[in-house]
This record gives C-alpha cells, structure tokens and sequence, in this order.
C-alpha cells in the first residue's frame, strides 16, 4: 500500500459520507484525518446540524460496528464500559461488555453526564482497553470515539475537564449548510433518510493498514521546528494559562501525516500544519481568568500564535 492507496480509499469514503453530510467537505476530510491518525473526535455546535449523522455515516461507509451512548446525568461508568454480573446457573461472574466495546463510538452529548463517568472514557480512548474487575480487556481495533456537545446549553452540563480534552486530536463545528446545499439536502431526504443507503466501501482490516501505511509518511525537521514553535506560542501567549501539551504536539503532527496521504504525498508541507493547527490546538487551550474576562478566548489567542509564527521555507 502507498499512498495513492489512501488518497483513493479516503477519496472513497469522503463521497460516501458526502451523500449524508452536503456541502461539507472540509469537515469530512478533518474527521478522516483524525480517523486515520488513529486519534478521536469532539463535535461542538448547535443541535442538528449533522453530528450524529456524521458518526453513524463514517461507521456505515467503514463497515465497522457502532455504537451510540447518550449520555445524561444519571449515566453510569459501568453503563459505559461493561461489568460483571453473577451467573446464578454457573455460580460464576460474567464480564457483559458495555457500548464501548464496538469500532466507532458516538459518545452523544458527552458533556450532559457527571464527571465520574466522562472520565470512564479516559482509559478507553488514551490506552484503547478497559478494566473491569482488575482484569484490563482490549477495545476492538480500530477504535474511534466521536463526542459531541451542544454550546449553547449550559443548564445541567458539565463541561469537560482540561485532561478530557486532551484526549481529542481535534475539536470541529459542522455549522449551518449553505442555501444551495440545504436544498440539496431537502431533496435527498424527502421519503428517506440517505445515511441509511450507504454501503461500506472499506473493511475494518484495509483501515488498518491505512492507518499503518500513515506513520510512514516523511515529515522533515524544519515542518517539525514549525509545528515545535507553534505549540511553544501557545504556552508563551501572554493571554493563556494552559497551553496545548506534547500530546497535543504528537497529534497535530500525525494528523498532518494523515492529511498528507489523503493528498497523495509522501511528505508533510508547513500547509498541512498551518491547515490543521487551529482544530487540533485551540481546545486545549485555557485562557486565564482575567483576560477571559476582557473576550479573549482560546480561537483568538490561536491565531494569534499563528500569525507570529513564520512559516517556514524549505531549507
């Protein structure tokens, strides 16, 4: 496998997700790179615009198992990850696996529950295995976590905890469609929902070694000084108090790698950084208190980053 292997199998699945989400291509192409880096998604925008749709359109063009936990305030870990249950014909305790255990796992406003069971997730998404019973039991391969939440209900939420964020490669909002392309949508789903139609056009196994085939695509130092100097910006911003962290460095870096062989090259250009920076940085991100106060937010200080950083040439 190269990789025009995988501009042709993301080409693939891009039309195939196309058919449900319109007009949305940029987003697509930014929840495949985080696909395909093996990393996990949070979705954050108004209710429906197509969060839900997006997750169950990628498991359907994948032909993976999905799975979809609504979270409310009276979930429970267990409710999540699975727990033992005694057998009362075997005088044994059986493990009954929870949602988690599935390819793709749409955890849907995820910030509605408490922070006990947003955290059962930790585990799952940072070491892809859950441990019930002291026993830790492995997640399906490949796994992928897509979370969503509404901004713009704050009444009997719980907003997710600096150490919860990390754990996404990348924050996106879908927005509104554009005039041409709700009408589109309109037509399409007059008598029928079109998620419903879509037929896998790639096996959990060629995923894989898409996902292998990505750690191979070359990054020189000078695109690994840029993506360095912008991480260190966010750190260094006289606005923010918590900067993004290694691990944020570690995903910006292979989701260009993603992005680039979606592209069909070999190699990672300062433009893929550029391109990705703001989706995978700015959630991680904490402005401090006083400057929050004046309208700062993160979204500003990371264009603030961005445009301090020189891009640099090749050398």
């Amino acid at each position: 496998m190269d990789v025009n292997d995988v501009a042709k199998t993301g080409r693939a699945v891009k039309e195939a997700v196309e058919t449900s989400i319109v007009g949305k291509s940029e987003i697509i192409e930014l929840a495949l790179a985080v696909l395909l880096s093996n990393g996990h998604l949070l979705i954050e925008d108004i209710p429906g615009v197509g969060k839900t749709t997006l997750a169950k359109a990628l498991a359907k063009s994948l032909g993976m198992s999905f799975k979809r936990i609504q979270f409310t305030p009276d979930l429970l870990p267990s409710d999540i990850t699975g727990s033992s249950i005694y057998n009362q014909k075997t005088g044994e305790f059986e493990v009954k696996p929870g949602p988690v255990f599935a390819n793709i796992v749409l955890a849907d406003e995820i910030n509605r529950t408490t922070p006990k069971s947003q955290a059962a997730l930790l585990e799952c998404m940072e070491e892809r295995q859950v441990t019930i019973d002291g026993v830790a039991r492995p997640l399906p391969s490949p796994f992928f976590v897509i979370a969503t939440q509404n901004n713009v209900e704050m009444s009997g939420t719980y907003p997710l905890p600096e150490a919860q964020l990390d754990r996404f490669a990348a924050r996106i909002a879908i927005g509104y469609p554009e005039r041409d392309a709700e009408m589109r949508i309109l037509s399409m789903q007059r008598q029928s929902r079109s998620v419903d139609a879509i037929s896998p056009v790639v096996t959990p196994h060629e995923l894989i070694e898409v996902q292998r085939m990505i750690t191979s695509i070359g990054i020189r130092d000078f695109v690994t000084g840029y993506i360095l100097d912008i991480v260190q910006g966010t750190r260094d911003h006289k606005s923010v108090q918590l900067g993004a962290s290694p691990r944020a460095s570690l995903a910006l870096l292979h989701a260009c790698q993603a992005r680039a062989a979606l592209c069909g090259r070999d190699a990672v250009l300062p433009d893929d950084v550029r391109a990705l920076a703001p989706s995978v940085l700015t959630h991680r991100i904490v402005v401090k208190p006083e400057h929050r106060l004046r309208g700062i937010t993160p979204a500003s200080c990371m264009k603030d980053v961005l445009d301090a950083t020189p891009v640099p040439t090749s050398p």
